[in-house]
């Protein structure tokens, strides 16, 4: 334990300065793990009001780079920002909502349960809660039983959680994975509405359809990145017509 806090302190006490960005901001970002590295000194920024797709196939490093926004997993080498602090400080704590691919509801709990829970260890009102609850539009299930929802709604708990405490940067792992085409666009046009109101917002997916909802994307593939930039811009750059024929055109020609 005292060894990890070493490597946290070590890692929080590189500088990344750059008055030009805002956002999430990756320079040369290196994770090693058992000495293999899995995301490979990538560059990306995730700025906010901007709907951001981290896109790329299974084992891409897609949860990696996740989990070390978020302060989760401590980077080896490069630099990590957030607003210009560096990932996993104390400050950050309160504005992110992370929500990873694991569910973090208790499938006993009611709806409200769940939220008044998560809302006492982060000492949020219950106002806070009813508020959530419309954002994500599980009034109607407020007092039922997590175990009885489905896959769609219990995927609008999780962000419910997330949204408790009110953040401006969301990192939304794999959000919509296995959910019918009408949740699945019901849940993007939320996560659409949260952009554009001015928050930071990554969301990651193996879709590779799913692309073509975002603004912006960075695609990766095997830890290394292919494109970071305005999807419109990548259609231009490759001169395809989705996310799905660029990103084959990008491999190809890597």
């Amino acid at each position: 334990m005292e060894k990890r806090g070493h490597a946290l302190n070590t890692w929080l006490r590189r500088v990344y300065n750059n008055p030009m960005n805002s956002g999430i901001v990756g320079r040369k970002l290196v994770v090693e793990k058992n000495g293999n590295k899995i995301l490979k000194a990538i560059n990306f920024n995730v700025k906010p009001g901007r709907l951001v797709g981290l896109i790329g196939p299974s084992g891409a490093g897609k949860t990696t780079m996740m989990r070390a926004i978020v302060g989760i997993q401590i980077p080896t080498s490069g630099s990590l920002a957030i607003d210009d602090l560096a990932a996993g400080s104390s400050e950050l704590r309160g504005r992110i909502g992370y929500v990873p691919q694991s569910s973090s509801v208790y499938e006993d709990l009611t709806v409200y349960q769940n939220l008044a829970y998560f809302a006492s260890l982060i000492n949020a009102s219950r106002a806070a809660i009813d508020t959530v609850i419309k954002h994500v539009d599980l009034t109607g299930q407020r007092n039922q039983v997590a175990a009885t929802l489905s896959g769609g709604q219990r995927a609008r708990v999780s962000l419910a959680i997330a949204l408790l405490g009110e953040p401006d940067i969301l990192v939304l792992d794999e959000p919509t994975v296995g959910l019918d085409p009408v949740l699945r666009h019901s849940l993007w046009q939320l996560f659409r509405r949260f952009a554009h109101s001015g928050k930071t917002i990554l969301i990651s997916s193996h879709v590779m359809d799913e692309a073509d909802r975002c603004d912006d994307v960075i695609l990766v593939r095997d830890g290394k990145l292919l494109w970071t930039e305005a999807r419109e811009e990548l259609l231009r750059h490759t001169k395809t017509r989705s996310t799905e024929a660029a990103f084959l055109k990008l491999v190809e020609a890597a």
